[in-house]
Protein backbone atom coordinates (compact mmCIF):
# COMPACT_ATOMS: atom_id res chain seq x y z
CA UNK A 1 0.00 0.00 0.00
CA UNK A 2 1.13 3.51 -0.91
CA UNK A 3 0.70 6.35 1.23
CA UNK A 4 0.21 10.01 0.40
CA UNK A 5 2.28 11.72 2.84
CA UNK A 6 6.05 13.64 3.04
CA UNK A 7 8.58 11.20 4.13
CA UNK A 8 10.90 11.17 6.95
CA UNK A 9 14.29 12.43 5.91
CA UNK A 10 17.69 11.79 7.47
CA UNK A 11 19.66 14.67 6.74
CA UNK A 12 22.42 13.34 4.27
CA UNK A 13 25.01 12.31 6.98
CA UNK A 14 28.28 14.50 7.89
CA UNK A 15 30.66 11.58 6.56
CA UNK A 16 28.68 11.59 3.33
CA UNK A 17 29.51 14.84 2.61
CA UNK A 18 33.31 15.47 4.43
CA UNK A 19 33.89 12.13 1.93
CA UNK A 20 32.91 14.12 -1.03
CA UNK A 21 34.71 17.05 0.25
CA UNK A 22 37.74 15.48 0.06
CA UNK A 23 37.40 13.44 -3.12
CA UNK A 24 37.91 14.66 -6.64
CA UNK A 25 35.25 16.57 -7.15
CA UNK A 26 36.75 19.82 -9.20
CA UNK A 27 35.98 22.72 -6.56
CA UNK A 28 33.95 25.83 -8.44
CA UNK A 29 36.17 29.28 -9.28
CA UNK A 30 33.87 31.16 -6.95
CA UNK A 31 34.85 32.40 -2.99
CA UNK A 32 34.07 30.28 -0.73
CA UNK A 33 35.03 26.80 -2.78
CA UNK A 34 35.56 24.46 -0.03
CA UNK A 35 31.67 25.02 1.18
CA UNK A 36 29.72 22.03 0.69
CA UNK A 37 26.21 22.62 2.31
CA UNK A 38 23.57 20.23 3.18
CA UNK A 39 20.62 22.35 3.23
CA UNK A 40 16.96 21.43 4.08
CA UNK A 41 15.41 20.59 0.61
CA UNK A 42 12.61 22.54 -0.44
CA UNK A 43 9.55 20.31 0.36
CA UNK A 44 7.13 19.78 -2.55
CA UNK A 45 4.31 21.47 -1.27
CA UNK A 46 6.30 24.28 -0.38
CA UNK A 47 4.79 27.55 -1.28
CA UNK A 48 5.89 29.08 -4.56
CA UNK A 49 7.43 32.36 -4.05
CA UNK A 50 5.59 36.22 -4.91
CA UNK A 51 6.09 38.11 -7.28
CA UNK A 52 7.42 40.71 -5.56
CA UNK A 53 10.19 38.70 -4.61
CA UNK A 54 11.38 37.86 -7.57
CA UNK A 55 10.19 38.82 -11.63
CA UNK A 56 10.29 34.75 -13.00
CA UNK A 57 12.26 31.54 -12.10
CA UNK A 58 14.64 30.67 -14.55
CA UNK A 59 15.54 26.67 -15.22
CA UNK A 60 17.81 25.31 -17.60
CA UNK A 61 15.50 23.62 -20.49
CA UNK A 62 13.14 26.74 -21.09
CA UNK A 63 12.63 27.68 -24.36
CA UNK A 64 12.67 31.00 -26.52
CA UNK A 65 13.68 33.65 -24.04
CA UNK A 66 15.51 33.37 -20.71
CA UNK A 67 12.60 34.95 -18.78
CA UNK A 68 10.28 32.58 -19.95
CA UNK A 69 8.34 30.05 -17.44
CA UNK A 70 10.28 26.59 -17.33
CA UNK A 71 8.48 23.84 -17.63
CA UNK A 72 8.87 20.88 -14.63
CA UNK A 73 9.19 23.35 -11.78
CA UNK A 74 6.60 26.65 -12.40
CA UNK A 75 3.57 25.27 -13.75
CA UNK A 76 2.48 27.08 -17.03
CA UNK A 77 -0.48 25.36 -18.32
CA UNK A 78 -2.21 28.24 -19.47
CA UNK A 79 -0.99 29.02 -22.09
CA UNK A 80 -1.43 25.41 -23.73
CA UNK A 81 -4.75 25.53 -22.23
CA UNK A 82 -5.26 28.67 -24.56
CA UNK A 83 -4.30 26.99 -27.65
CA UNK A 84 -6.16 24.17 -26.98
CA UNK A 85 -9.67 26.00 -26.31
CA UNK A 86 -12.29 24.77 -29.07
CA UNK A 87 -9.75 22.01 -30.26
CA UNK A 88 -10.95 18.02 -30.34
CA UNK A 89 -9.17 16.14 -28.19
CA UNK A 90 -8.67 12.73 -28.33
CA UNK A 91 -10.82 10.00 -26.83
CA UNK A 92 -9.52 9.06 -23.28
CA UNK A 93 -7.99 5.21 -23.76
CA UNK A 94 -10.22 2.51 -22.68
CA UNK A 95 -9.82 1.07 -19.11
CA UNK A 96 -8.34 -1.78 -18.69
CA UNK A 97 -10.57 -4.19 -16.66
CA UNK A 98 -9.78 -5.18 -12.87
CA UNK A 99 -10.34 -8.78 -11.58
CA UNK A 100 -8.42 -8.47 -8.56
CA UNK A 101 -9.93 -7.82 -4.70
CA UNK A 102 -11.07 -4.58 -4.10
CA UNK A 103 -10.13 -2.81 -1.01
CA UNK A 104 -13.13 -1.14 0.33
CA UNK A 105 -11.46 0.64 2.95
CA UNK A 106 -8.55 2.19 1.23
CA UNK A 107 -11.37 2.79 -0.98
CA UNK A 108 -13.34 5.11 1.19
CA UNK A 109 -9.68 6.30 2.67
CA UNK A 110 -9.05 7.82 -0.77
CA UNK A 111 -12.43 9.16 -1.35
CA UNK A 112 -11.99 11.31 2.00
CA UNK A 113 -14.80 9.25 3.89
CA UNK A 114 -12.46 8.17 7.05
CA UNK A 115 -15.50 7.26 9.61
CA UNK A 116 -16.61 4.80 7.14
CA UNK A 117 -12.70 3.80 6.39
CA UNK A 118 -11.57 3.61 9.72
CA UNK A 119 -14.67 0.82 10.36
CA UNK A 120 -13.64 -1.37 7.53
CA UNK A 121 -10.36 -0.87 8.24
CA UNK A 122 -10.28 -2.36 12.40
CA UNK A 123 -12.90 -5.15 11.05
CA UNK A 124 -9.42 -6.55 9.03
CA UNK A 125 -6.92 -5.22 11.49
CA UNK A 126 -8.32 -7.47 13.86
CA UNK A 127 -8.42 -10.10 12.04
CA UNK A 128 -4.10 -9.59 10.94
CA UNK A 129 -4.44 -7.81 7.66
CA UNK A 130 -1.05 -6.39 7.74
CA UNK A 131 -2.71 -3.46 5.10
CA UNK A 132 -5.60 -2.81 6.91
CA UNK A 133 -3.25 -2.31 9.83
CA UNK A 134 -1.13 0.04 8.60
CA UNK A 135 -4.26 2.12 7.02
CA UNK A 136 -5.68 2.30 11.06
CA UNK A 137 -2.05 3.52 12.26
CA UNK A 138 -2.32 5.87 9.59
CA UNK A 139 -5.79 7.15 10.56
CA UNK A 140 -4.76 7.16 13.90
CA UNK A 141 -1.74 9.50 13.29
CA UNK A 142 -3.33 11.96 11.64
CA UNK A 143 -6.71 12.03 13.58
CA UNK A 144 -8.88 11.04 10.20
CA UNK A 145 -12.03 10.02 11.58
CA UNK A 146 -10.65 9.11 15.16
CA UNK A 147 -8.57 11.36 17.89
CA UNK A 148 -5.58 11.13 17.42
CA UNK A 149 -3.74 8.51 19.03
CA UNK A 150 -0.42 7.94 18.75
CA UNK A 151 0.44 5.48 20.92
CA UNK A 152 -2.60 3.17 19.61
CA UNK A 153 -1.01 4.00 16.04
CA UNK A 154 2.87 2.94 17.38
CA UNK A 155 0.37 0.00 17.92
CA UNK A 156 -0.39 -0.82 14.55
CA UNK A 157 2.37 0.10 13.33
CA UNK A 158 3.90 -2.39 15.15
CA UNK A 159 1.01 -4.61 13.85
CA UNK A 160 1.59 -3.80 10.38
CA UNK A 161 5.34 -4.39 10.42
CA UNK A 162 5.43 -7.98 12.06
CA UNK A 163 2.60 -8.61 9.10
CA UNK A 164 5.39 -7.40 6.49
CA UNK A 165 3.16 -4.78 5.37
CA UNK A 166 6.55 -2.08 3.88
CA UNK A 167 5.02 1.13 4.51
CA UNK A 168 4.29 -0.24 8.04
CA UNK A 169 7.56 -1.19 8.79
CA UNK A 170 9.20 1.99 7.41
CA UNK A 171 6.94 3.87 9.91
CA UNK A 172 7.43 1.51 12.75
CA UNK A 173 11.20 1.76 11.59
CA UNK A 174 11.26 5.12 12.16
CA UNK A 175 9.40 5.12 15.80
CA UNK A 176 12.09 3.29 17.00
CA UNK A 177 14.58 4.81 15.95
CA UNK A 178 13.15 8.24 17.77
CA UNK A 179 12.20 6.40 20.46
CA UNK A 180 8.23 8.19 20.32
CA UNK A 181 6.18 5.97 21.58
CA UNK A 182 8.13 3.41 22.85
CA UNK A 183 11.67 2.57 23.58
CA UNK A 184 14.11 3.33 21.81
CA UNK A 185 15.67 0.22 19.60
CA UNK A 186 18.51 1.25 17.35
CA UNK A 187 18.93 -2.83 16.32
CA UNK A 188 14.92 -3.55 15.97
CA UNK A 189 14.62 -0.28 13.85
CA UNK A 190 17.27 -1.19 11.62
CA UNK A 191 16.38 -4.72 10.96
CA UNK A 192 13.03 -2.89 10.21
CA UNK A 193 14.57 -0.22 7.41
CA UNK A 194 16.19 -2.67 6.32
CA UNK A 195 13.48 -4.86 5.44
CA UNK A 196 11.34 -2.37 3.97
CA UNK A 197 13.87 -1.09 1.63
CA UNK A 198 13.61 -4.74 0.20
CA UNK A 199 10.59 -4.73 -0.21
CA UNK A 200 10.65 -1.94 -2.39
CA UNK A 201 9.69 1.33 -0.04
CA UNK A 202 11.50 4.33 -1.24
CA UNK A 203 11.75 6.29 1.83
CA UNK A 204 13.01 2.99 3.64
CA UNK A 205 15.73 2.50 0.47
CA UNK A 206 16.95 6.28 1.26
CA UNK A 207 17.45 6.06 5.04
CA UNK A 208 18.36 2.62 4.74
CA UNK A 209 21.31 3.91 2.80
CA UNK A 210 21.72 6.69 5.22
CA UNK A 211 22.32 4.21 8.32
CA UNK A 212 24.61 2.42 6.33
CA UNK A 213 26.77 5.25 5.36
CA UNK A 214 26.90 6.10 9.07
CA UNK A 215 27.58 2.69 10.53
CA UNK A 216 30.20 2.21 7.46
CA UNK A 217 33.10 5.10 7.92
CA UNK A 218 34.74 5.66 4.82
CA UNK A 219 34.54 4.87 1.00
CA UNK A 220 32.77 1.02 2.29
CA UNK A 221 29.70 2.37 3.68
CA UNK A 222 29.15 4.45 0.09
CA UNK A 223 29.80 1.47 -1.52
CA UNK A 224 27.35 -0.40 0.86
CA UNK A 225 24.75 2.27 0.32
CA UNK A 226 24.81 3.08 -3.13
CA UNK A 227 22.58 0.31 -4.63
CA UNK A 228 20.01 1.90 -2.16
CA UNK A 229 20.03 5.46 -3.00
CA UNK A 230 20.26 3.58 -6.94
CA UNK A 231 16.50 2.49 -5.99
CA UNK A 232 15.44 5.06 -4.33
CA UNK A 233 16.59 7.54 -6.44
CA UNK A 234 14.82 5.26 -9.64
CA UNK A 235 11.79 6.14 -7.74
CA UNK A 236 11.78 9.55 -7.29
CA UNK A 237 13.66 10.45 -4.15
CA UNK A 238 15.19 13.94 -5.15
CA UNK A 239 17.69 12.89 -2.07
CA UNK A 240 18.61 10.04 -3.01
CA UNK A 241 19.16 11.11 -6.65
CA UNK A 242 21.54 13.99 -5.46
CA UNK A 243 23.38 11.27 -3.69
CA UNK A 244 23.36 9.46 -6.34
CA UNK A 245 24.90 12.13 -8.60
CA UNK A 246 27.24 13.33 -6.42
CA UNK A 247 28.51 9.27 -5.43
CA UNK A 248 28.86 8.86 -9.82
CA UNK A 249 31.58 11.52 -9.36
CA UNK A 250 33.17 10.59 -6.29
CA UNK A 251 34.12 6.99 -6.62
CA UNK A 252 36.88 5.44 -8.50
CA UNK A 253 36.02 2.53 -10.40
CA UNK A 254 33.07 2.92 -11.16
CA UNK A 255 31.44 2.00 -14.81
CA UNK A 256 32.03 4.69 -17.34
CA UNK A 257 28.17 4.38 -18.21
CA UNK A 258 27.65 5.64 -14.24
CA UNK A 259 29.50 8.24 -14.42
CA UNK A 260 28.24 9.76 -17.73
CA UNK A 261 24.56 9.73 -16.29
CA UNK A 262 26.11 11.70 -12.64
CA UNK A 263 25.08 14.95 -14.32
CA UNK A 264 21.50 13.70 -14.95
CA UNK A 265 20.59 12.36 -12.09
CA UNK A 266 21.69 15.55 -10.54
CA UNK A 267 19.67 17.40 -12.80
CA UNK A 268 16.26 15.62 -11.82
CA UNK A 269 16.59 15.96 -7.96
CA UNK A 270 17.20 19.99 -9.11
CA UNK A 271 14.25 19.90 -10.95
CA UNK A 272 12.13 18.38 -8.10
CA UNK A 273 13.16 21.26 -6.01
CA UNK A 274 16.07 20.07 -4.15
CA UNK A 275 18.17 23.57 -3.57
CA UNK A 276 21.33 22.19 -3.12
CA UNK A 277 20.98 20.29 -6.14
CA UNK A 278 19.94 23.28 -8.10
CA UNK A 279 23.46 25.01 -6.38
CA UNK A 280 25.27 21.85 -7.51
CA UNK A 281 24.16 21.99 -10.78
CA UNK A 282 24.86 25.38 -10.99
CA UNK A 283 28.52 24.68 -10.31
CA UNK A 284 28.87 21.21 -12.23
CA UNK A 285 27.58 23.77 -15.20
CA UNK A 286 29.96 26.58 -14.95
CA UNK A 287 32.95 24.57 -14.06
CA UNK A 288 32.22 21.38 -16.23
CA UNK A 289 31.40 18.56 -14.07
CA UNK A 290 29.86 15.50 -15.72
CA UNK A 291 29.96 17.27 -18.80
CA UNK A 292 30.81 20.43 -21.08
CA UNK A 293 30.42 23.59 -19.40
CA UNK A 294 27.70 26.05 -19.87
CA UNK A 295 28.26 29.23 -18.25
CA UNK A 296 24.16 30.40 -19.19
CA UNK A 297 22.57 27.94 -18.20
CA UNK A 298 24.71 27.54 -14.62
CA UNK A 299 23.86 31.06 -14.80
CA UNK A 300 20.43 29.87 -14.44
CA UNK A 301 20.43 27.30 -12.18
CA UNK A 302 22.46 29.56 -9.34
CA UNK A 303 19.69 31.86 -9.69
CA UNK A 304 16.65 29.56 -8.83
CA UNK A 305 18.87 28.32 -5.72
CA UNK A 306 19.44 31.96 -4.79
CA UNK A 307 15.91 32.67 -5.30
CA UNK A 308 15.06 29.35 -2.96
CA UNK A 309 16.92 30.85 -0.29
CA UNK A 310 20.29 28.74 -0.79
CA UNK A 311 22.70 31.17 1.15
CA UNK A 312 26.14 29.66 -0.71
CA UNK A 313 23.79 30.12 -4.25
CA UNK A 314 23.41 33.14 -3.25
CA UNK A 315 27.01 34.41 -2.91
CA UNK A 316 27.92 32.78 -5.68
CA UNK A 317 24.74 34.53 -7.81
CA UNK A 318 26.87 37.84 -6.75
CA UNK A 319 30.37 36.10 -8.08
CA UNK A 320 28.52 35.19 -11.59
CA UNK A 321 27.28 38.85 -12.19
CA UNK A 322 30.93 40.56 -11.11
CA UNK A 323 32.45 38.11 -13.34
CA UNK A 324 29.53 38.02 -16.25
CA UNK A 325 29.61 34.81 -16.16
CA UNK A 326 25.95 34.03 -18.24
CA UNK A 327 24.71 36.82 -17.60
CA UNK A 328 25.52 40.79 -17.86
CA UNK A 329 27.56 42.54 -15.17
CA UNK A 330 25.11 43.97 -13.30
CA UNK A 331 26.73 45.86 -10.20
CA UNK A 332 23.19 46.30 -7.81
CA UNK A 333 22.53 42.60 -8.81
CA UNK A 334 25.62 41.65 -7.50
CA UNK A 335 25.64 43.45 -4.29
CA UNK A 336 21.97 42.64 -3.68
CA UNK A 337 22.99 39.03 -3.38
CA UNK A 338 25.93 39.90 -1.70
CA UNK A 339 23.94 41.81 0.80
CA UNK A 340 21.58 38.98 1.59
CA UNK A 341 24.07 36.43 2.05
CA UNK A 342 26.18 38.48 4.34
CA UNK A 343 23.35 39.14 6.72
CA UNK A 344 22.75 35.22 6.52
CA UNK A 345 26.32 34.97 8.01
CA UNK A 346 28.19 34.00 4.87
CA UNK A 347 31.76 35.97 5.13
CA UNK A 348 33.30 36.86 1.79
CA UNK A 349 36.26 38.68 1.57
CA UNK A 350 36.25 39.66 -2.23
CA UNK A 351 32.81 40.43 -2.28
CA UNK A 352 33.53 42.76 0.52
CA UNK A 353 35.85 45.07 -1.32
CA UNK A 354 33.86 44.51 -4.13
CA UNK A 355 30.35 46.34 -1.69
CA UNK A 356 33.18 48.76 -0.32
CA UNK A 357 34.00 49.66 -3.66
CA UNK A 358 30.96 50.81 -5.42
CA UNK A 359 29.29 53.93 -4.93
CA UNK A 360 26.89 55.14 -2.80
CA UNK A 361 23.75 55.24 -4.89
CA UNK A 362 24.26 51.51 -6.50
CA UNK A 363 25.04 50.74 -2.45
CA UNK A 364 21.23 51.57 -1.94
CA UNK A 365 19.96 50.50 -4.57
CA UNK A 366 20.97 47.00 -3.55
CA UNK A 367 20.17 47.58 0.13
CA UNK A 368 16.79 48.15 -0.87
CA UNK A 369 16.34 45.08 -3.34
CA UNK A 370 17.78 43.14 -0.89
CA UNK A 371 14.86 44.36 1.47
CA UNK A 372 12.29 44.16 -1.29
CA UNK A 373 13.44 40.80 -1.44
CA UNK A 374 12.81 40.05 1.98
CA UNK A 375 8.95 40.54 1.43
CA UNK A 376 8.82 43.55 3.58
CA UNK A 377 10.56 42.24 6.97
CA UNK A 378 11.41 45.35 9.36
CA UNK A 379 14.75 45.54 8.77
CA UNK A 380 16.87 48.55 9.46
CA UNK A 381 19.21 49.10 6.55
CA UNK A 382 22.79 50.24 7.36
CA UNK A 383 24.27 53.44 5.69
CA UNK A 384 26.52 53.11 1.94
CA UNK A 385 29.86 51.39 3.11
CA UNK A 386 28.64 50.90 6.65
CA UNK A 387 28.32 47.19 8.08
CA UNK A 388 25.52 45.27 6.31
CA UNK A 389 24.86 43.55 10.05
Amino acid sequence: MLWNRPYHRLILNGLLASFLATSAIPSIVFAQSSTRPVTRPVESDTQQMKMDRAETQQVPGASGDKDSQPDGLVPSGGVELYRRMGAALPPAPAEKPYNGPVDEAYGAYQRGLFVTALDKALTRAGEGDAAAQTLVAEMMTKGQGVKRDAKTAAFWYQKGAAGGDPAAMFQYAMLLMAGRDMPRDKKQADDYMRKAAEAGNSSAQFNWAQILVSDNPGERGLRLALPYYEKAAVQGVADAQYAVAQLYVALKDLPAAKKAEARSWLERAAKAGFDTAQLDMGVWLVNGVGGNQDYDKGFEWMRVAALRGNVVAQNKLSHLYIDALGTRPNPVEAAKWYVLSRRAGLQDAALEDFYLGINEETQKKAIDAANKFRRGAILVAPQPGQSLQ
